[in-house]
């Protein structure tokens, strides 16, 4: 919303004075109500056209306007949360996975990739290990509101009795057997690469199976008739590649592709979209390991 800086450190000639007179910069989006507010508290302050900004005279300046802008800042959040508490009470969430607290809501359900990635995109939304809940704040109702409806859906769709009767349902049948196949082919940590076209070793770089990486090319060579379901395209020209999940610090550091992976590819570089659940799920995991730790 706004930003300051010194000019006694960036700018040494502040407008309408004489160059050594000490003070700050602010600038912010025009608001008739917020100009009236910073006029009052600052009513030595004057605006300069050729810099677009205020200048604040006062070797305090800098402090003085970051108390000023937390102010404005916590009334606004203030704002939002009465704006969204009111949505709340006009247009309610009846749902056994919400509860109404002090400051926002808490919610509860059985662990979903498709719930952890929608209230990850919930503004302001954070993740208590502790108590294993979600706290959103009354401002971010609309936005939980509106992503509800998969919220809710992929919660039920993952209730311990839902998931026990969906597999009772599958057992024995031609879809369970292949995923068991699939569950097992992946445990064991290799991968079909084509041999003129093999991935950095040692880089995160994006598969079928999500971002990994790959330690060692084997150069044995691949059976498609025994892996052809698994791996589409696989042909006898095919090596195994063997890999590990990438830690945290590894996907942080990786630098996302601008461009998008050719059709049918068999790994590429990430993309930006890849990465971020992908660092958000590797922070996870390592948190339930030190969790873990004794």
């Amino acid at each position: 919303m706004t930003e300051t800086k010194s000019s006694a450190d960036q700018d040494a000639t502040p407008p309408g004075e004489d160059g050594s007179k000490p003070g700050a910069d602010i600038s912010f989006p025009y608001d008739r109500m917020t100009v009236e507010q910073f006029r009052r508290r600052f009513p030595r302050a004057r605006w300069s056209d050729a810099r677009k900004a205020w200048f604040v005279p006062g070797r305090t300046a800098s402090r003085r306007i970051g108390r000023w802008l937390a102010e404005i800042e916590a009334e606004a959040d203030a704002h939002a949360d009465a704006k969204g508490r009111d949505a709340f009470a006009f247009d309610p969430i009846d749902s056994p996975y919400l509860e109404l607290g002090k400051a926002g809501f808490r919610i509860r359900t059985p662990y979903s990739k498709t719930v952890v990635d929608e209230l990850h995109e919930v503004p302001f939304s954070r993740w208590d290990g502790d108590l294993r809940i979600w706290h959103v704040p009354f401002r971010s109702y609309e936005e939980l509101r509106r992503r509800w409806p998969d919220i809710e859906a992929a919660a039920r769709r993952n209730e311990p009795e839902e998931r026990r009767r969906r597999a009772e349902e599958r057992k024995g049948t031609e879809l369970d057997l292949r995923n068991k196949r699939r569950s097992a082919e992946r445990k064991r940590h290799r991968y079909a690469l084509q041999s003129d076209d093999l991935p950095p070793i040692g880089r995160p770089v994006a598969t079928i199976y999500g971002i990994v990486v790959f330690t060692d090319i084997s150069g044995e060579l691949v059976d498609p008739d025994v892996v052809g379901d698994f791996y589409p395209g696989v042909a006898e020209d095919h090596v195994w590649g063997y890999w590990r999940v990438p830690t945290p610090e590894e996907l942080v550091r990786t630098w996302p592709a601008k461009t998008l992976p050719v059709e049918n590819a068999e790994w590429w570089l990430p993309t930006i979209e890849e990465l971020r659940p992908a660092r958000r799920t590797a922070r996870s995991r390592e948190a339930r390991r030190y969790a873990k730790t004794p």
